[in-house]
């Protein structure tokens, strides 16, 4: 299926649920929308979007709104779809670890680095990073600690590289 008909399928299954991101194919939930859709491209025989390839965290640069975007793959079907879900701080977005085994990482990830609350999740902390650490790495306006634990945290990584 190419991208248009994916979306044509989505609208008739759940009208009005799903918006399409301007000049991207890319398909817009709301987190209130999120559980249906997922269950819908996971579910439904037509689209069977059975791989789960990833779940990238991102911060819009507002100080208030975050996103998901999660990227599938139908290994029968051999179509591709990147969903994204919005939300503020301290919103949650529906787990999907009950349909894609594999988000399982991939949201304690995007928690752990974005800090994005995934409600149903089975074990949702830290993965990376200590349980103890502070804040989240990956955000804007994230300000590297000078020290953990009495450690210098070094500011020059250039070393590293």
């Amino acid at each position: 299926m190419t991208f248009a008909e994916i979306v044509k399928f989505i609208e008739t299954k759940a009208p009005g649920r799903s918006s399409i991101i301007e000049g991207k194919e890319v398909v817009l939930v709301s987190p209130a929308d999120w559980s249906e859709i997922s269950t819908l491209l996971k579910n439904e025989s037509e689209v069977d979007f059975d791989y789960l390839m990833c779940i990238s965290s991102y911060d819009k640069g507002d100080n208030k709104t975050f996103g998901a975007a999660y990227n599938f793959y139908s290994i029968k079907r051999q179509h591709y779809l990147e969903v994204r879900v919005e939300t503020e701080d301290g919103t949650t977005i529906p787990s999907v670890t009950n349909l894609w085994k594999t988000a399982d990482w991939h949201e304690r990830e995007a928690y752990d680095m974005m800090g994005l609350q995934f409600e149903g999740h089975p074990d949702l902390k830290r993965i990376l990073l200590s349980e103890d650490w502070e804040g989240y790495p990956l955000r804007k306006d994230y300000k590297e600690p000078d020290y953990y634990h009495g450690i210098p945290v070094p500011k020059d990584k250039s070393y590293w590289e």
